[in-house]
């Protein structure tokens, strides 16, 4: 059996972190992988169900996200985590239960992710109508030493696939289509 790690994708709402992790499972799939997302959304209605937006409610929630992942990736499975995971401190303690661990923190100013929010959630949350939204009324802490730094505001969405699948090749992630 091929062993398996994690991806965990961070960042704010809208962006791209579900975007992009469709992508590269996509990809992996048809390298052979076997690959199972964890989107923060389908989450929250499933695996988290009754949980609010509380520190305490993320914390269980990314937590949660984090023991599945692990589960996969000691069966051999690529686990995908696409959620925005806002604190620093729970996502070095998911980090620390895995062998294999790749975080990429898509990074997205907020005029950007205002600009391109087509649910006006921004807008909603610049002007104080929707509490705790996180990166405007609720912290966001950037991770320190991703593996990987994609500014979705910046970078095509080609461009940044094909740099999250040169950075996982040089480290040893995957290789010519093959898990290391």
């Amino acid at each position: 059996m091929t062993e398996g790690f994690t991806l965990w994708f961070t960042g704010l709402s809208g962006a791209g972190k579900s975007t992009l992790a469709n992508l590269v499972a996509q990809e992996l799939r048809n390298r052979q992988h076997r690959v199972e997302i964890l989107d923060g959304d389908e989450v929250r209605m499933n695996l988290s169900k009754g949980l609010g937006f509380s520190k305490e409610d993320r914390d269980t929630n990314i937590r949660r996200i984090g023991y599945v992942c692990h589960l996969l990736a000691r069966n051999g499975v690529i686990a995908i985590s696409a959620a925005i995971s806002p604190y620093r401190d729970v996502r070095d303690e998911v980090r620390r239960m895995h062998n294999r661990f790749f975080e990429v923190y898509m990074k997205c100013t907020i005029e950007k992710l205002a600009e391109r929010d087509v649910k006006g959630l921004y807008k909603k949350a610049l002007a104080g109508e929707i509490k705790n939204f996180t990166g405007v009324s609720d912290p966001y802490e950037e991770p320190l030493n991703p593996e990987l730094v994609i500014d979705s505001g910046l970078e095509r969405v080609e461009d940044s696939l094909n740099k999250l699948l040169r950075a996982l090749e040089e480290r040893n992630f995957i290789r010519n289509g093959a898990i290391r």
